[in-house]
């Protein structure tokens, strides 16, 4: 649970945790306003584009992340409405997602032991294979993407909040804890996935996503009951066969016929969803690299 009283040697209260949150770039919260933009049938591309533009830094990896390959030829393109009119309103949000994600990967969590690179192709293929899991499963394809992208979240304000009060001795090690959560439980009282719930309900996030990343580890009795944590707990799954699992988190994405059952998978739709996923994220990948 977390405290709500800030003290000197705790940095995880909700109150400076929330305070961390609302002074990260805007490019995440601006996902929740963007999510339900795209399933509003009255917006249109203009619309989409005038929010986007609030955000200069996100605004300019955006037309970036446009000009590159992997978003097909046609010219060169100068603004947010040309870079969203190339993509088009189905691939906006993968867009955003993926100027998101270069942003809040450029440095090494500290706290936890994981590269910058690590993260991004964690958060980018977990997001994808989300996505594509969802198809099959019959949930919103946008949702499910977006939690996918937003489930690490957690670590990365925990990192922030602990950065200069934790020396080498004070961090995860794989050699001495078995996940991340054995870990945080000892040591923070608190466990990540709960901190990327508060935040996005904060920030007005669907409930359905916040509830979803809070249980996906699905290591407690009745976490199975979301049909999107059980996606994003396969999605992980999938993320850990194609060798981008975070280290602490590892013990928690077996992929097993009952969590097929709960997220009304089956074993072929699984298999389907990696070769769509590896080509998606080979795709997101050239882009950033543009």
């Amino acid at each position: 649970m977390l405290a709500s009283t800030a003290t000197a040697t705790n940095p995880h209260t909700r109150e400076n945790l929330l305070r961390i949150a609302r002074a990260l770039p805007a490019d995440l919260s601006v996902l929740s306003k963007l999510g339900t933009m795209l399933q509003d049938a009255n917006s249109d591309l203009a619309d989409i584009a005038a929010l986007l533009r609030r955000d200069v830094a996100l605004a300019a990896r955006m037309v970036r992340i446009g000009n590159s390959p992997a978003y097909g030829a046609g010219g060169a393109v100068a603004s947010v409405e040309e870079a969203v009119n190339r993509v088009g309103f189905g691939e906006v949000l993968k867009l955003v997602g993926a100027a998101a994600v270069s942003r809040f990967t450029e440095r090494r969590l500290d706290l936890y032991g994981i590269e910058g690179k690590a993260l991004r192709n964690n958060m980018l293929y977990t997001a994808l294979a989300t996505e594509s899991l969802a198809h099959a499963a019959g949930i919103e394809p946008r949702l499910a993407y977006t939690a996918g992208l937003l489930r690490s979240l957690g670590l990365m304000v925990l990192d922030q909040a602990s950065r200069g009060q934790a020396g080498p001795t004070q961090r995860y090690t794989a050699e001495n804890w078995l996940s991340y959560s054995d870990w945080e439980g000892s040591n923070l009282g608190i466990n990540n996935c709960e901190v990327a719930a508060l935040i996005l309900a904060e920030w007005g996030f669907a409930a359905e996503m916040s509830g979803a990343i809070r249980s996906h580890y699905l290591q407690h009795e009745g976490d199975a009951k979301s049909r999107l944590a059980t996606l994003l707990n396969l999605a992980n799954g999938l993320a850990c066969r194609a060798d981008y699992g975070l280290t602490g988190e590892l013990t928690w994405w077996h992929i097993s016929a009952e969590k097929l059952t709960a997220a009304g998978l089956t074993l072929d739709d699984l298999e389907s969803a990696v070769g769509r996923t590896q080509t998606a994220f080979e795709a997101a990948n050239a882009a950033l690299a543009a």
